[in-house]
């Protein structure tokens, strides 16, 4: 069944709009004709057979038939993931197996290790939410991960700290100076956060640990930066969510 995205503004009873982009792809590439049946979701956890009702350039109309259930349901562990921004296909990877892996929240934060400028923060914002919308049509869930606007590290830091609950985890993942993963308590509230490929710088270290992030070392292996933080997401779904 071919899977389709519309935000919840193109809904309209029983009746559903895509906008010029997704009947581009459901016209010209899937070559889908009027009548046939597919699946839309909303972003926000809702999906729905459909069927085709009239196909055009700026946008096809279909009919609501009946809601179904997500393929993949969301992960019982609300994961926050903080990543600092890598070159060119590196981070898109990462977008894209933290969509598929269940997470929650991307944060996409700058270090003083970052070899990468940001030159227009708004159009990698969009490239971003394209792969989000893309991952979720691929992998099956019907909730869109929450991509954030890049955020300096002691920001991040800052507002990580002044918005957190009682029962949420925090931990920065590091080279040296951490503690074993097992040492890690099961929580369903999780903010994890990755660095660069030049690691961290010692300040930052002391920073998060200033704000009560516990620090944790995966040893044996050195892993390339994009290789830590999708194995670190299968860890944590494996250990506190519904990766079994």
């Amino acid at each position: 069944m071919r899977r389709f995205y519309a935000p919840t503004e193109n809904f309209d009873e029983k009746q559903i709009v895509l906008d010029s982009e997704q009947s581009r792809h459901l016209r010209s590439v899937l070559r889908l004709v009027e009548g046939a049946e597919v699946q839309v979701f909303d972003g926000i956890g809702n999906e729905f057979l459909c069927g085709i009702e009239r196909i055009e350039k700026k946008g096809t109309r279909l009919k609501v038939l009946n809601k179904v259930l997500p393929s993949a349901p969301e992960s019982d562990l609300e994961l926050t993931l903080a990543v600092a921004i890598l070159k060119g296909e590196k981070f898109d990877l990462v977008i894209q197996k933290a969509v598929e892996l269940g997470v929650t929240n991307f944060m996409p934060i700058i270090t003083k290790r970052c070899d990468v400028k940001l030159k227009d923060s708004a159009k990698k914002n969009e490239r971003w939410e394209k792969i989000v919308i893309e991952s979720s049509k691929q992998c099956g869930r019907a909730k869109l991960m929450k991509i954030n606007k890049p955020s300096d590290f002691e920001s991040f830091m800052k507002d990580s700290i002044s918005k957190s609950l009682i029962d949420e985890a925090f931990f920065l993942f590091s080279e040296r100076n951490g503690e074993n993963f097992a040492n890690m308590k099961s929580n369903k509230k999780i903010t994890a956060v990755i660095g660069s490929e030049g690691g961290w710088e010692d300040s930052e270290i002391r920073l998060a640990i200033q704000n009560n992030f516990q620090i944790i070392t995966l040893g044996g292996r050195i892993l390339r930066a994009e290789t830590a933080a999708i194995s670190i997401v299968s860890l944590l779904q494996h250990n506190f969510g519904d990766l079994r």
